[in-house]
């Protein structure tokens, strides 16, 4: 049922209003399909009852505006329902992975002042100590049918708090209210980027990372949200099969994962209806000729996406052509870019500078950090609004004509891996609280086992190895934040005023084990001990890894395989057998040996008659 819903306040984009997005979301039609997950279809009076069951449940728990409600749910139909349910509430939510450490589950709940969690099952709880927990079936349980009547919250209430790294060691997080994301779905529409009328969007990115907010927005202007699932994710041969399948119009996907895409989803060059938004991290001018040709051809669309998570996700948009370099366009109509040098001096075009990113999407702050909050939101005097602010990225940039930024680097800290953005102090922070560590340092490289990756450099003062380092990261830090390589130091190459001189850090060595494929063949038809696929598999992962000897008995992971070489890894595979490996398949057998017969019986069956 569709509800006449109280008039709000509406928020001013440029010279438009744009409605709230649960006002957008009550009028999109009952019977269209709003979510498809979990192998089932919800159509959108599906989703806005089940949303009513549960706001009216958050109530009677004493939850409204300015309540914060943990989310603590796997990707799938609950999430949505449980997040839709939460604005219409009038609260805000925080979204906390169940794959997270239960460290650092617990610090997101308890340093965001989270009032309720809401969870899958006890197994995946974030353990904060006082705060109450809710399984998502309980509040979701069948009941009255209500129509649908958000609470009506004005413009600057908090939608959602979402954490980012921290240089001081400790992740902040960072609060957006309703009319910023309101704002973000009218300017994706403006800028031509949501285009497609009950368009299929596939929700690519993690919850807990702002990209997932353009996702799920577009659920509120009538859009089918197709929650794609993580072993999906993780797979290219999947993930192509599912944008034919459930025929999406829209996927948001980081440079790093898009390019093993492409050759899966265009096999015959034939034209598709689909738009790819990438972002999380810069596009290599390899790639970006590429994607460049596909959209020549009208195979594809792509438009690259740069924003902070501060200034509600997505700041500025350029489309793939045929630019000498590659751009991250111009900025949309709810921001305000300034590009200053050390001075704060504007620079002119052609020159570079830092940006800064000013109006009414810039976000209310980092939560419980009004000194940093100072720090970052500065006074915007060269504004159009008394007392405006404007957010300083720390992303350097050049300005092209016509207004269009290239994208330089950054000027602190902070890096971006694989889509992910970190700051390397609070890793390093990390790595010093390991006990028997003296001194530690942390620094992102270009070629760490073939692909760029983390090094973690320690001086110990007790019997500790790069092992004992990498399981106690693990156990606190998500996984893409913990180092690729460990190298141990007597001391640390220091520069003339005594600080650490981290250009003169050596490069880390490469991997290796106590066999070498391809040394001799033996009578039970091994190669240098190895069978014939353990001696396949070897040769990938040396190649993959830059390992030049790799044994039975080594672990993929702890040579500094990631999500991105397991990727790469299945592909090598997939060209010199013919054979699918899942993706899954290397996290399930890390060990060679193992992932080696595993491939065997894939091998096996897939010669079988039967097959």
């Amino acid at each position: 049922m569709t509800a006449v819903l109280p008039e709000r306040p509406r928020v001013r984009t440029g010279a438009a209003a744009v409605p709230d997005l649960l006002d957008r979301l009550a009028l999109a039609p009952a019977d269209r399909t709003a979510v498809v997950a979990d192998g089932r279809a919800r159509n959108f009076g599906e989703l806005r009852a089940e949303a009513m069951r549960i706001a009216g449940r958050l109530a009677a728990r004493g939850i409204g505006p300015e309540s914060v409600v943990a989310l603590c749910l796997p990707r799938g139909a609950e999430l949505v329902a449980a997040l839709v349910g939460t604005l219409t509430a009038g609260a805000a939510y925080l979204p906390v992975d169940p794959r997270l450490p239960a460290e650092r589950r617990c610090y997101l709940v308890e340093d965001a002042g989270a009032d309720l969690v809401v969870t899958a099952d006890a197994d995946t709880a974030p353990l904060a100590g006082g705060v109450p927990h809710v399984s998502v079936a309980a509040l979701a349980a069948p009941g009255p049918e209500l129509p649908y009547a958000p609470v009506v919250v004005s413009g600057d209430a908090l939608a959602y708090v979402i954490y980012t790294s921290g240089s001081t060691g400790r992740p902040k997080g960072v609060e957006i209210g309703r009319a910023a994301a309101s704002a973000l779905l009218g300017e994706l529409e403006g800028a031509g980027i949501a285009v497609t009328e009950g368009g299929r969007v596939g929700w690519n990115a993690s919850p807990s990372f702002d990209a997932s907010v353009q996702q799920w927005v577009r659920l509120c202007r009538g859009d089918t949200l197709v929650v794609i699932d993580d072993e999906t994710r993780a797979d290219p041969a999947l993930l192509a099969r599912l944008v034919d399948e459930q025929a999406l119009t829209d996927l948001d996907i980081t440079p790093a994962h898009a390019d093993p895409l492409l050759d899966l989803l265009t096999p015959d060059g034939g034209p598709r209806p689909l738009t790819l938004l990438i972002g999380g991290e810069a596009v290599s001018p390899a790639l970006w000729r590429r994607l460049a040709r596909l959209g020549e051809r009208g195979v594809l669309r792509t438009v690259n996406l740069y924003g902070p998570t501060e200034c509600t996700v997505d700041a500025t948009a350029g489309w793939v052509d045929g630019a000498d370099e590659p751009h991250i366009g111009s900025v949309l109509p709810g921001l305000r870019t300034r590009v200053l040098d050390e001075g704060l001096n504007p620079v002119a075009e052609g020159g570079s500078g830092e940006l800064y990113l000013a109006g009414p999407r810039v976000g209310r702050g980092y939560r419980g950090r009004p000194a940093l909050t100072a720090e970052r939101f500065v006074a915007d005097a060269a504004g159009e609004e008394h007392g405006g602010r404007m957010y300083r990225t720390g992303d350097l940039v050049r300005l092209l004509p016509g207004g269009r930024l290239a994208y330089l680097g950054r000027a602190d800290g902070q890096v971006k891996l694989r889509g992910h953005r970190l700051e390397l102090p609070e890793v390093e922070a990390a790595v010093a609280a390991v006990p028997g560590i003296a001194e530690a340092a942390v620094v992102l490289r270009e070629d760490v086992h073939g692909a760029p990756g983390l090094v973690a450099y320690y001086r110990a003062a007790g019997p500790v190895t790069g092992d004992a380092l990498r399981e106690r990261l693990t156990a606190v830090l998500p996984a893409y934040m913990v180092p690729a390589a460990f190298v141990a130091l007597e001391r640390f190459p220091v520069t003339v005023n005594g600080k650490v001189d981290r250009a003169a850090l050596p490069a880390p060595a490469p991997a290796a084990a106590p066999a070498a494929a391809g040394d001799g063949t033996a009578g039970d038809g091994t190669a240098g001990g190895l069978t014939a696929s353990q001696t396949l598999i070897a040769g990938v992962w040396a190649a993959v890894l830059g390992a030049p000897h790799v044994g039975p008995d080594d672990n993929f992971f702890k040579l500094g395989g990631h999500s991105l070489l397991a990727i790469k890894l299945v592909s090598r595979v997939r060209a010199e057998l013919g054979v699918s490996l899942p993706v899954k398949a290397v996290y399930a057998n890390p060990r060679l040996r193992d992932l080696a017969a595993h491939l065997d019986t894939l091998v096996a069956a897939a010669a079988s008659p039967n097959s």
